[in-house]
């Protein structure tokens, strides 16, 4: 019996912003490849994310292989034991750059429990301060921890300024709501798209179409029709679809949206 055939990639009219990706992870083609598959579907500029002491510059010198390429610099709570001041002399250093748009990947993940909770909540406090220093949006990573996340977050409500984005967002509708309310934006991804992601869905539908982002996290958490193959930012354009499905919403009318939240977050102050 031959295998269905998956459904092409659809492409819009209005250039789609990926605004949270991995390209140095994304193994299975070349970065020209990536950029080619992504301009064939209207994604016109991407953010590739910052998650460790090993990889800061790499992630900056990927923003010197192409123009449509900016980063991030931040330690991802899984790593947040190799923290240390050498480290956030690193990033504060880095920020400096102008295809360097936010601190991130930061936050807390109690989920994986990779590094110790107080090392978590310590290293995103010091990162937190780090962005309100340098005026930077922050990219915040939160998994099973809405309580700290809110308490610390809550710290940082006057200092933090440009405020950030709640990536791929899977809290509970309490952090959500606290967040909209803070000035963040959330981040939507393939998660979206899962047959059993009703609750993701439902915090979609609760959020004001001015603070939605659209993001992949590939080579991660790749959306239906796609699931089982890594995930790349060209598969981008179904998770505009199902967000804008969920919110009832023109696709085109939802990306020129999320095009003018993801330019104000990121990219006026380094036009």
């Amino acid at each position: 019996m031959s295998k269905k055939k998956r459904r092409e990639i659809p492409r819009f009219d209005t250039p789609i912003i990926e605004t949270h990706c991995h390209l140095d992870y994304l193994d299975d083609e070349a970065l020209t490849e990536t950029l080619a598959r992504c301009q064939d579907v209207a994604v016109d500029r991407i953010i590739t994310i910052a998650v460790s002491p090993d990889n800061l510059a790499t992630v900056l010198e990927l923003t010197r292989k192409a123009a449509n390429i900016w980063g991030t610099q931040g330690i991802h709570p899984h790593e947040a034991e190799k923290f240390d001041a050498t480290v956030g002399e690193t990033i504060r250093a880095n920020c400096a750059d102008p295809r360097i748009l936010a601190v991130g990947e930061i936050g807390l993940d109690y989920f994986y429990d990779h590094a110790d909770r107080k090392v978590q909540r310590d290293v995103f406090e010091s990162q937190l301060q780090m962005a309100a220093d340098l005026d930077l949006p922050v990219v915040i990573h939160t998994r099973e921890a809405d309580e700290d996340t809110r308490a610390i977050l809550q710290n940082f409500e006057q200092s933090l300024t440009r405020k950030g984005v709640i990536h791929s967002f899977t809290s509970g509708m309490a952090l959500a709501q606290y967040c909209l309310n803070s000035g963040f934006m959330l981040g939507f991804n393939g998660i979206t798209t899962f047959n059993r992601a009703d609750n993701v869905r439902d915090v979609v539908a609760a959020t004001p179409v001015e603070r939605i982002l659209l993001e992949t996290d590939a080579p991660y958490l790749t959306p239906v029709p796609y699931r089982g193959r890594p995930n790349a930012p060209h598969y981008l354009p179904f998770v505009a679809e199902k967000v804008a499905q969920v919110k009832g919403l023109d696709v085109e009318d939802l990306l020129k949206q999320a095009r003018e939240n993801s330019m104000a977050l990121f990219f006026t102050a380094n036009a």
